[in-house]
């Protein structure tokens, strides 16, 4: 069965996980957390998300972030 799609109402704060392959590690060192901060920066601007707060794991990551268009959630995390 195919997955739903995913709802992405604009102006609604989401918490949105994003987790490595099978919980591998997704951040191997120091450096890596901060080019991903950067991305994260970069791409939040450009696809109209505002972020709001992050907790960076070792194999997963959390997000609080509010869209301000139409599945601008959905675009971030490609």
């Amino acid at each position: 069965m195919a997955r739903l799609p995913r709802l992405c109402p604009t102006d609604i704060p989401q918490h949105v996980i994003q987790r490595g392959n099978n919980r591998q590690v997704c951040f191997a060192a120091k450096q890596d957390f901060a080019v991903f901060a950067g991305w994260l920066d970069e791409y939040a601007r450009e696809f109209s998300v505002e972020l709001h707060a992050w907790v960076f794991m070792t194999n997963h990551v959390h997000l609080l972030v509010t869209p301000r268009e139409e599945a601008a959630v959905s675009r971030l995390r490609n």
